[in-house]
């Protein structure tokens, strides 16, 4: 009897390890996070930062991952360039990248290298090769030796994140000079074209390329004249070359966010007034964090997301498309 006893005991006892108690803890549970909470909400204290600003400096200081982001070896062996990497979505996506396994590449301008060696310090915690290459790429030689760079110190590349950006808010198109313009243009669609075009004999079937949208391609901002009109031709070209490129084995999408907290709003993106309520008209009620879409840039560099091409993935907190 003792015997038969002492087996129920096992037996109940295996069956509770198997299936905790619905109020038991759980190193393995993830707790649900309320969105609304989970990061800050305005009203944010107004404050300007010369172009093109430095996330390091923000208040609060953006979470691009650096202690959140998990990886899985989603990504291992693969090899990287991402633009505009040093902070906002850029970076994100390269924190990611690394730890999912990948080698990373990153570009930004002179002025931002305090926060480009802290993306370099977090790639090479990870045992991932990392490469900062400053330089602007408004300059199309530069954009050649970007490319030919990175393919040089990583060994080839097979993922290219175009995320690089410039914006301006202006209340009227009278305000918007013919260098100023030209410097929008230049940055969002020019330099794609060039370092897409560069990069494309080095990507073998299989690479994926990753365009940066925006809700400004569907919905543009009266204040963003001469951004929102890039992000349109993003969301275009997106879907031209995936077409492409899609026989040749090369996968091509976009990622447009809504309201973001980076340096691109601080250092002229939005104006003071707007900045203090940046993000309220979400339903969610503030701003995304970069963070909080780098899992978006894995998904479409990942293998498995094998039949995605051609895909404009948005983020932006419950407005906008797609």
């Amino acid at each position: 009897m003792e015997e038969q006893i002492s087996r129920r005991e096992a037996i109940e006892k295996l069956t509770q390890m198997i299936t905790p108690d619905e109020n038991s803890s759980s190193e393995n549970q993830t707790n649900l996070e309320d969105p609304t909470t989970k990061h800050p909400k305005p009203p944010f204290n107004k404050q300007f930062q010369p172009f093109p600003g430095l996330a390091s400096k923000m208040e609060p200081v953006p979470d691009h991952g650096e202690e959140s982001y998990v990886g899985s070896g989603r990504l291992k062996g693969r090899k990287a360039l991402v633009t505009g990497g040093d902070s906002g979505i850029g970076r994100a996506a390269a924190i990611a990248f690394a730890r999912e396994g990948a080698d990373v590449a990153i570009n930004y301008l002179p002025d931002e290298e305090e926060d480009a060696r802290q993306v370099i310090e977090l790639i090479e915690r990870e045992g991932r090769i990392a490469v900062a290459i400053p330089g602007d790429i408004r300059d199309e030689e530069f954009c050649k030796r970007l490319v030919s760079e990175a393919v040089s110190r990583l060994g080839g590349i097979d993922i290219l994140v175009n995320n690089a950006g410039h914006q301006k808010s202006n209340e009227s198109i009278l305000d918007i000079s013919t260098e100023a313009f030209d410097r929008t243009m230049k940055t969002n669609i020019y330099a794609p074209f060039w370092i897409t075009k560069a990069a494309l004999p080095h990507l073998k079937p299989g690479s994926s390329i990753i365009g940066l949208s925006s809700v400004q391609a569907y919905d543009p901002s009266k204040d963003l004249y001469d951004y929102a009109q890039t992000k349109a031709a993003t969301t275009s070209y997106v879907k031209s070359l995936a077409k492409q490129l899609g026989p040749k084995g090369i996968r091509v999408n976009g990622v447009a966010p809504g309201p973001v907290w980076t340096a691109l709003e601080v250092s002229g993106g939005q104006t003071q007034e707007n900045l203090v309520k940046f993000g309220d008209d979400t339903p969610l009620g503030r701003p995304g964090q970069p963070a909080e879409l780098a899992s978006i840039f894995v998904q479409l560099a990942d293998n498995n997301a094998s039949f995605a091409t051609g895909q404009i993935y948005g983020s932006a907190g419950g407005n906008g498309q797609p």
